[in-house]
């Protein structure tokens, strides 16, 4: 089966429209992770609750900003359950209650959060292709799990590129680094699987999975997905 870089899924609200939710483009997920960042100061249920709706009213403004004129829209056309979809299908958040108690702890004590991710250096190495005529532009068209699948194709490129112009003056550029990379490339997935948070916040690989959850940005993202690059790449 061919690799998708994301799934998308069908809803159905309580006013009976249907939309088809996925991965956020950039210019709204910003708007969805800065609004869960307040969840770290939320003192009772009705706090996190309004932060929920928040979130789910901009995750709207993509699918169906027609229908979704004010946040009164989401109270009265959701339920938890669909909250608790939304969130993780668009934003990767997933609100397993004990778990997510737990995250929200750590992102408080680190003082991490989506504010601290350098998302700009990340969309400066892409933009370099030339496609978008303006930032504003990329973020309108790509969601985080391409902006991933984009830059890491570009630097799989560049180190073909890298090993072609070396191979031309006789080295060989892969030669005795097998074991190194190897070993590398274990400590990088123990690393991100791991309950440490990482050092490099620019790092590719800290943006999905267990890691991003500790870090207390995105927790998930929805970037869980199986890579199995070089580790090389994943430095600038």
């Amino acid at each position: 089966m061919a690799k998708r870089i994301y799934q998308s899924k069908k809803l159905v609200l309580l006013d009976d429209t249907e939309i088809t939710i996925k991965p956020l483009k950039i210019k709204y997920l910003h708007d969805v992770m800065e609004t869960f960042d307040k969840m770290a100061n939320a003192k009772t249920n009705e706090d996190s609750m309004e932060i929920l709706i928040e979130a789910v009213y901009y995750s709207f403004q993509q699918f169906c900003p027609e229908i979704c004129t004010d946040i009164s829209y989401v109270e009265d056309n959701v339920t938890m359950p669909m909250i608790n979809e939304i969130l993780e299908v668009c934003a990767g958040i997933t609100m397993s209650t004990d778990e997510n108690k737990e995250t929200v702890t750590r992102a408080k004590e680190s003082g991490n959060s989506w504010k601290d991710l350098d998302l700009v250096r990340l969309e400066s190495e892409i933009f370099r292709l030339g496609i978008w005529k303006d930032f504003e532009e990329l973020e309108e068209n790509l969601s985080m799990p391409e902006l991933i699948e984009v830059l890491n194709a570009m630097r799989d490129a560049q180190k073909e590129d890298r090993k072609f112009l070396a191979a031309i003056q006789g080295i060989d550029l892969d030669k005795g680094s097998k074991d190194s990379s190897q070993n590398k490339w274990e400590e990088m997935k123990a690393r991100v699987f791991s309950r440490g948070v990482t050092s490099d916040p620019n790092d590719v690989l800290s943006l999905q999975g267990q890691n991003a959850k500790k870090a207390g940005f995105g927790i998930g993202m929805g970037l869980d997905y199986d890579d199995a690059r070089d580790p090389n790449l994943m430095k600038n």
